[in-house]
C-alpha cells in the first residue's frame, strides 16, 4: 500500500464519472478514475445519440464517451481501466478512504461514486445479439428510429407505461407485453396508456425469443402465454425492455444508505452521502431520469461538492505526518 493520499478517486465512468473527473482535474485535484474494463457505461451499448446538447447531427454513443474520456484525461485525470473490488469508507471528517483494485489500494480524501445502473434483461435468445439492432432499453433515447414502424414494450410498471406512451408518438403501433394480467403501474399511468390510440396490451405473455430478418435486424418476437402455453409470433421492428434497472451499488451497500431498489441515497439536491467526503452521482442515485445529460450534470455536482469538501475539511492530524498527499 502506497503512503500517497489522493485528493479524489472517481469510481466508475460514463457521463457522470467522466464529468466528475473533468471538473476535478480542471481544479488541479489530479483525480484517479477507476473506470472499469468496459469503460463508458451504458452509452457504449448505444448507437446514435440525438438528444445530447451540442451535437445537432447526433453522435454515436461510444464516440461521445471517447470524447468525454479524452477531455478528462487532457486535464490530468489518471485513468485506471480496471474494476474496483472493494471500497472502505472512513467515518470521520478528514478521514482517509480506501478503494481497492485487486492488490492495489488507492487511499483518498474523497470519493465520487459513479458506478451507474444496468438495465435488467430478459435473458432470452436474441436479446444480446440484437442489441442496437432493434432491441433497446430506452424509448426516450431510441424511439425516433422506429417512426411509423411496429414495436413492443416488455414490462408492467410506471416506467413501461411512460416508455410506451412516448414510443406511441413515433411508432405505427405499440404492443405492451406483460407476464401478468395485472399491472404494477399506477392507476393514472395505466389509464393514460390505455387511452393512447395506437397502443395495445397483450397479457399474460412473455418473450421467448427475438429473431432477426434477412437484414440482420429485429423482425419477429416469439411470445408465450405462461398459463396456457399458447405461442404467438409478432412482427416488430423495435422491442423495448422496461423491467427495471439494477444500480451497481453492491460495493458500498454495507457503508451507505440505499433505497429498497439499491439506489444510493444523497442529501437533497446535493451529491453528498452520509459519509464525510463521499459523493455519489449519475444513475447510481437516479431511479427517475437516467439520461446521459442528467448523469453528466450530476457528475458536475459531485465534483463541485468534493472540491468544496477538500477546501473546507482538512486532513486529520494523525494522517498528515506519515504520508505524501497528492
Amino acid at each position: 500500500m502506497s503512503d500517497r493520499i489522493e485528493n479524489v478517486v472517481v469510481v466508475g465512468s460514463g457521463p457522470a464519472g467522466y464529468t466528475a473527473a473533468l471538473y476535478t482535474a480542471r481544479a488541479n485535484l489530479e483525480p484517479v478514475v477507476i473506470e472499469g474494463f468496459l469503460w463508458g457505461g451504458l452509452l457504449q451499448q448505444t448507437t446514435d445519440v440525438e438528444n445530447f446538447p451540442g451535437f445537432p447531427e447526433g453522435i454515436m454513443g461510444p464516440a461521445l464517451m471517447q470524447n468525454m474520456r479524452d477531455q478528462a484525461e487532457r486535464f490530468g485525470a489518471k485513468l485506471i481501466s480496471d474494476l474496483a473490488t472493494e471500497i472502505k469508507l472512513s467515518d470521520e471528517p478528514g478521514g482517509v478512504h480506501e478503494v481497492h483494485v485487486g492488490d492495489d489500494v488507492y487511499r483518498t480524501r474523497s470519493v465520487v461514486l459513479a458506478m451507474g445502473a444496468e438495465h435488467k434483461k430478459l435473458g432470452v435468445k436474441g436479446e444480446e445479439e440484437l442489441g442496437g439492432r432493434g432491441v433497446s432499453y430506452c424509448a426516450t433515447c431510441d424511439a425516433a428510429f422506429f417512426r411509423d414502424l411496429p414495436t413492443l414494450i416488455v414490462g408492467g410498471g410506471d416506467s413501461a407505461m411512460e416508455e410506451a406512451i412516448f414510443l406511441a408518438k413515433f411508432s405505427s403501433k405499440v404492443i405492451v407485453v406483460n407476464r401478468r394480467d395485472e399491472f404494477r403501474a399506477s392507476k393514472i399511468m395505466l389509464q393514460r396508456a390505455q387511452e393512447t390510440e395506437n397502443l395495445e396490451f397483450l397479457t399474460p405473455f412473455v418473450v421467448d425469443e427475438f429473431a432477426p430478418g434477412e437484414n440482420g435486424a429485429l423482425n419477429v418476437a416469439h411470445l408465450r402465454n405462461p398459463n396456457t402455453g399458447e405461442t404467438r409470433e409478432i412482427e416488430v421492428k423495435g422491442a423495448f425492455i422496461a423491467i427495471g434497472h439494477e444500480p451497481q451499488s453492491h460495493l458500498v451497500r454495507d457503508h451507505l444508505a440505499t433505497d429498497e431498489e439499491g439506489y444510493v441515497i444523497v442529501e437533497g439536491r446535493s451529491s453528498r452521502t452520509a459519509r464525510h467526503g463521499v459523493f455519489a452521482a449519475g444513475d447510481l442515485i437516479d431511479p427517475s431520469y437516467r439520461q446521459a445529460i442528467t448523469a453528466a450534470g450530476s457528475g458536475c455536482s459531485a465534483a463541485l461538492d468534493a472540491e468544496r469538501y477538500l477546501r473546507d475539511v482538512p486532513l486529520r492530524d494523525e494522517e498528515k505526518d506519515s504520508v505524501q498527499t497528492a
